[in-house]
């Protein structure tokens, strides 16, 4: 599962380093949580961005069955603008901060449904195979405006999200500034940009399909876990 991922992308920068996701980047699902983003222990909402990390046995591709664990039932639909990092990025400006980009993809995070929304269980976002990334990298001057991107998620070919790039705290220029302030990304790298809120579910035994107007679109069915 994991080769596929390795042999394409923007050459010469391959899918061969780390997928970071982000949490609470979508301003309107953040503003759904209401006062729950200043209840303890946190009391406030975050002030720098949230990071977690999609490890290599979460990797997928277009095509790939993704398994629903028995104890789980469904999945949420993360549908995600994946920032491809194509030179090492060390406390950029957000005036440069695109430049350091070498493309980017459609990423489908599938997770566990859960109600931690700062510090989600490893178990609910580090499922096998649960990150779907592709079909290719789209070279970064192919897209002008990548913060007014439209985003179509289907289950079963029915629409059931329809957002867009647009509406997020931090655009993509600004998540790259703001990351690379406190940590190094290296070429290969994939920053995801933040999954718009509705977040739909998927049942084991559906298809799901996410676009990104642009950039590229993924398909993948989901089944249930083996015993």
């Amino acid at each position: 599962m994991i080769q596929p991922i390795l042999q394409f992308g923007v050459p010469p920068y391959r899918l061969s380093g780390t997928v970071y996701g982000t949490l609470l980047n979508s301003a309107a699902s953040l503003a759904s949580l209401g006062d729950a983003v200043n209840a303890a222990p946190y009391k406030a909402a975050p002030k720098a961005p949230v990071l977690y990390v999609k490890p290599r046995n979460t990797l997928a591709v277009d095509g790939d069955q993704v398994a629903v664990p028995q104890s789980a039932g469904e999945l949420q639909v993360g549908a995600s603008l994946g920032l491809v990092v194509g030179r090492t990025a060390c406390r950029v400006s957000e005036a440069d901060a695109l430049s350091y980009l070498a493309g980017y993809t459609v990423v489908i995070d599938f997770s566990v449904p859960h109600d931690s929304f700062y510090r989600p269980s490893v178990r609910f976002k580090a499922l096998d195979g649960s990150c779907v990334i592709g079909p290719s990298v789209v070279p970064a001057h192919r897209i002008p405006d990548p913060d007014n991107l439209p985003i179509s998620v289907y289950v079963d070919g029915t629409l059931a999200q329809s957002n867009s790039t647009a509406g997020m705290v931090r655009n993509a220029a600004r998540l790259l500034a703001d990351v690379t302030e406190f940590m190094t990304l290296a070429p290969g790298d994939i920053l995801l940009l933040g999954v718009p809120g509705d977040t739909p579910n998927a049942k084991a035994g559906q298809s799901v399909a996410v676009e990104i107007e642009g950039v590229g679109r993924l398909e993948n069915v989901l089944a249930k876990e083996e015993a």
